[in-house]
């Protein structure tokens, strides 16, 4: 079997439902050009990938991309693999598109086996808990009715993002620990956006309210600073969900003992290929690989990966609205499709 072209399918997607993150960070998105990303094959076989960013895709796969895959074998994922990597060193791929193909190629190898692309990563689970991930919202008050909403719908755990500022993010998580006390999981994301020292204060008091994690408090271009912050405060952080270099760049987080858990996705980490290669150095030092974000892709992650915790889930409205994949007891079942499942009921 050859790669015979690969194509780009440029689709409109509808605007977000209107949410904001924190503070200094745009929200939801109006419409965009999105893409689907095909690698077609001799065989009539073709495996796809989806992005929301269709246009820039498109000119990568125009420029660079197409002429590299033509005539190579699609199931050599791994070498494959590299040589997006290789590009990647001229073009600095944007870390959303370095993982595109690689997905595609692991959606045709499960049509060409017959299999979910879960049991063909080896399959661990046939089910796993979700948890509520938060946009950010207004008041106290409306996370706290937002937090009954989400545990009344069957969330096991909830994730707040918050405001980015530390003084009222940590009365806010100390407030919801109260409310719901003290059986319900709770983690924090502070979605980059204190410096060392208000993340050390905003630490100590999520460890004082007993969360599960600590997320992505600082940008993740210095391992020192998240070396520095972990040996200040008493909460394990939870690393390495936006640094680019996959699996070599969560290597220097765990060697430098910052890492209480490490990100792991397709989106962020090079695809599939990459974000299971993370997923097997973490559980090489009894960590866990927390599968960031949602998705049919991540799904099949979570399905796959032992040392995985929960599918993450976000929670956009208040009124909560609660995910289709995500089931009235807090459990996401595993896909059926072959393949990826792009388009299954439920996803």
């Amino acid at each position: 079997m050859r790669i015979t072209d690969v194509t780009v399918e440029l689709v409109e997607l509808p605007a977000q439902p209107p949410f904001r993150w924190r503070a200094g960070l745009p929200g939801s998105e109006p419409a965009v050009v999105g893409g689907i990303l095909r690698v077609h094959t001799d065989e009539g076989l073709l495996g796809e990938a989806h992005t929301r960013r269709g246009v820039i895709v498109a000119d990568l796969v125009d420029r660079r991309i197409r002429a590299d895959l033509i005539g190579r074998d699609p199931l050599m994922r791994e070498l494959l693999w590299q040589r997006l990597w290789e590009l990647d060193r001229i073009e600095e791929l944007p870390i959303y598109a370095l993982g595109l193909v690689d997905v595609a190629l692991w959606d045709l190898a499960g049509k060409a086996a017959g299999l979910p692309v879960h049991r063909l990563l080896g399959g661990y689970r046939e089910a796993i808990p979700a948890y509520a991930s938060t946009v950010t919202f207004d008041t106290v008050e409306e996370y706290l009715d937002v937090a009954d909403q989400c545990l009344e719908l069957g969330y096991v755990g909830i994730k707040l993002h918050a405001w980015g500022d530390a003084k009222a993010d940590a009365d806010l998580c100390q407030k919801l620990r109260a409310h719901v006390g003290d059986d319900i999981p709770l983690m924090y994301d502070g979605s980059a956006g204190f410096d060392l020292a208000d993340s050390v204060y905003l630490g100590r008091a999520i460890a004082e309210a007993g969360y599960l994690w600590y997320e992505e408090p600082m940008r993740e271009f210095s391992v020192t600073s998240y070396k520095w912050l972990a040996e200040q405060v008493d909460i394990p952080l939870l690393v390495a969900e936006t640094s680019d270099g996959a699996h070599m760049n969560a290597g220097d987080f765990i060697a430098a003992g910052t890492a209480g858990r490490v990100r792991t996705s397709a989106q962020l980490k090079g695809g599939i290929t990459g974000a299971m290669r993370i997923a097997h150095l973490a559980d090489s030092y009894q960590l866990r690989a927390e599968v960031h974000g949602s998705g049919v892709v991540n799904a099949h992650l979570c399905m796959a990966i032992p040392n995985t915790t929960y599918y993450e889930s976000l929670v956009y409205t208040n009124p909560v609205v609660r995910e289709p994949s995500v089931g009235s007891d807090g459990l996401v079942k595993a896909p059926t499709a072959t393949g990826i499942g792009f388009g299954q009921e439920g996803w």
